[in-house]
């Protein structure tokens, strides 16, 4: 088994670079994107709107990780937009079984940093 190496998440300085990546990227920089741009980037609604997007993507991973970008995005900024991240949250609950730890986290901090109760008898149906 591959041993994991934390390494500090480093900003991605302007949209233009972000967008080049979410178009041109790898899978490895198509799964940090979303956390880089929640911890750093101070448009929200950027971060929000890659974040869907990411949420589209065919990788599992990539988008438990597109929800944890807005986890980032709710804690750091405050701000996300119910009624778009409510259908994306319901649906990775649902459908991302393999990253299910990771959507379960995102999914209980979001609620936890705006105050909502998006998915919550799902959560506690796992123990939450």
């Amino acid at each position: 088994m591959e041993q994991m190496l934390y390494q500090p998440l480093e900003p991605i300085p302007t949209r233009e670079e972000a967008i080049q990546i979410l178009e041109q990227g790898t899978e490895e920089q198509l799964a940090l994107l979303p956390l880089q741009l929640g911890e750093y980037f101070p448009d929200w609604k950027f971060v929000q709107e890659i974040c869907i997007t990411l949420c589209d993507h065919p990788s599992d991973e990539i988008r438990a990780n597109a929800l944890l970008g807005l986890s980032y995005t709710a804690r750091t900024q405050g701000k996300l937009e119910y009624y778009r991240i409510k259908p994306v949250l319901l649906r990775e609950l649902r459908d991302n079984l393999l990253c299910r730890g990771r959507v379960l986290d995102a999914v209980e901090d979001i609620n936890l940093f705006l105050h909502w109760r998006i998915g919550e008898h799902i959560l506690q149906q796992e123990g939450r």
